[in-house]
C-alpha cells in the first residue's frame, strides 16, 4: 500500500508543477486512529468543510479514521514525509522527537480541563505547536483528548495509597511508566486493544482513560471502580505535513490556520456531549464513581518531574503554564 501513496502524492506534485498552482479540487488526506463519529474525527470533517468553503472547493480534506492509513507511530513518518497530507495524533508518541510536547503529557500539570484548554489555545500553546516546523509538520491545532483517570476490577481507589500494589495497563511512555511507580503501583505497557482480556483475566487489576475511552472500549464491563483522579489531561494535536502545507500559498496557508482553529471550539463541544454521555452510560451499567483527594497524587509526581523536565527551557514551560490563570 506504501508505494500507492507515494505514487499518489508524486502526482499531486507533478499535477501541481506543470499548472504553477493547486489545481483544482485537491483532495487532502487525513488520518485518524479514532473511529467514524469520535469528536476528533468530525471535528477535521469540519475542518474539511470551514476549508473547501473558504478556498471556493479548491481544497477538500479525506478523514480516513480507525486506523485505516496506520497506528500513530506509522501514520507520524507518514506525515512526515509528505505520503499523507493531515494527521490528528496524540502527544505522547511526539515525546521522543519535540521535547516541548513532553511537557502538556505531565501529570497533573493542568490544574483542570479548563485551564488546559486555556493554555493550549494561548500563546504557550502556539510556542508548542511551532517547534513542529523543524520536524518536518506544521501544527495546526490543539484538541481536547480528555482527562485520564484509574479504573479497576478491584476496590475503589479513594486515596493515593489505594493504589499501592496494583498493576495498571499504560501506553509506552516513560512518563506513564513512572507516574504509575511513584504512586506504588506496576505499570504494564500493553496494546489498547488487549485491556479488556487484560482485566477479565486477571493479567492487570484496571488501567487508566478518560470517560468515552471507558465505555465505548467496553472496560467499564471488567472494571466496575473509576476514581475520578484527573492525573492526565493531555492535548491532541492536528498536524500538516510541511511537504503539503509549502504547496499552499500564503493566502491559503492562513485559510489553513484559522479553519484548525475554528475547528477546536467544535471539537469541544463534541467532546463534552460525549464525556456526559459515557458517564451517565457507565453508571448506570454499575460502574462506581469516587473522587479521591488529589493533592497526595500531585505531591507523589516530583519524583517524575525531576526525571523528566531537566532542561531549563522545559521548566520555564511548566511554570508559565502553572502560572496561567
Amino acid at each position: 500500500m506504501l508505494h500507492i501513496w507515494k505514487l499518489a502524492a508524486a502526482a499531486t506534485v507533478a499535477a501541481s508543477l506543470m499548472t504553477g498552482t493547486a489545481f483544482a479540487q485537491t483532495m487532502l488526506r487525513s488520518s485518524d486512529t479514532h473511529p467514524d463519529g469520535y469528536p476528533t474525527v468530525e471535528a477535521v470533517k469540519h475542518f474539511g468543510e470551514l476549508i473547501k468553503e473558504r478556498t471556493d472547493g479548491r481544497y477538500t480534506v479525506e478523514v480516513y479514521h480507525s486506523a485505516q492509513l496506520g497506528q500513530e507511530a506509522d501514520t507520524i513518518e507518514q506525515v512526515r514525509t509528505g505520503v499523507i497530507d493531515l494527521n490528528r495524533v496524540s502527544m505522547g508518541p511526539w515525546n521522543g522527537l519535540i521535547p516541548e510536547t513532553t511537557v502538556p503529557s505531565l501529570p497533573y500539570v493542568f490544574r483542570s480541563v479548563d485551564h488546559a484548554r486555556k493554555v493550549m489555545n494561548g500563546p504557550i500553546g502556539d510556542e508548542i505547536l511551532a517547534a513542529f516546523e523543524p520536524h518536518g509538520v506544521i501544527g495546526l491545532a490543539f484538541y481536547d483528548g480528555g482527562a485520564r483517570s484509574f479504573y479497576n476490577s478491584r476496590k475503589p481507589i479513594n486515596s493515593a495509597e489505594d493504589l499501592k500494589g496494583m498493576k495498571f495497563r499504560v501506553m509506552q511512555s516513560d512518563i506513564f511508566v513512572d507516574m504509575v511507580a511513584a504512586l506504588g503501583a506496576s505499570a504494564t505497557p500493553m496494546p489498547y486493544g488487549e485491556v479488556y482480556s487484560g482485566i477479565e483475566t486477571g493479567v492487570i487489576d484496571g488501567a487508566e482513560n478518560n470517560f468515552p475511552s471507558y465505555d465505548t472500549a467496553r472496560h467499564a464491563e471488567v472494571a466496575k471502580h473509576f476514581s475520578l483522579d484527573e492525573h492526565l489531561i493531555v492535548p491532541e494535536v492536528l498536524v500538516m505535513s510541511k511537504v503539503s502545507w509549502d504547496k499552499l500559498s500564503p493566502e491559503d496557508q492562513a485559510i489553513f490556520k484559522q479553519a484548525a482553529k475554528d475547528s477546536v471550539e467544535k471539537q469541544y463541544e463534541l467532546w463534552d456531549a460525549q464525556v456526559a454521555k459515557s458517564r451517565e452510560i457507565v453508571e448506570a451499567g454499575g460502574s462506581q464513581i469516587t473522587e479521591p483527594d488529589k493533592q497526595a497524587f500531585i505531591d507523589a509526581m516530583k519524583p517524575v518531574y525531576d526525571k523528566h523536565v531537566t532542561d531549563p527551557k522545559l521548566q520555564d514551560l511548566v511554570k508559565r503554564i502553572r502560572e496561567t490563570q
